[in-house]
């Protein structure tokens, strides 16, 4: 499965985004999928990840604030941050339990 984010970009602190991560082919027997990020000089860490039957577990730090969800109809993963805060800037991946990764998209939250 081919996976393509979309809707990165620069925001300011307080501020929303949402991204999208869109599969080549069909999601809806792909039992696990998440968001990852690696920021600047820091290994790449798990945001949220989601079952088929959509249970969810998120990262401590973002708790609250970023929502993740799946449309297994139009083949694609969401995940709406709000609250952004400057520790959230980091290249942010889509990644399925099968091991494929998308290419990744910048998120910038600075004022």
């Amino acid at each position: 499965v081919q996976l393509v984010e979309s809707g990165g970009g620069l925001v300011q602190p307080g501020g929303s985004l949402r991204l999208s991560c869109a599969a080549s082919g069909s999601i809806f027997s792909i039992n696990g999928m998440g968001w990852y990020r690696q920021a600047p000089g820091k290994e790449r860490e798990l945001v949220v990840c989601i079952t088929r039957n959509g249970d969810t577990n998120y990262a401590d730090s973002v708790k609250g604030r970023f929502t993740i969800s799946r449309d297994n109809g139009k083949n694609t993963l969401y995940l709406q941050m709000n609250s952004l805060k400057p520790e959230d800037t980091a290249v942010y991946y889509c990644k399925t339990a099968g091991g494929d990764w998308g290419q990744g998209i910048q998120v910038t939250v600075s004022s």
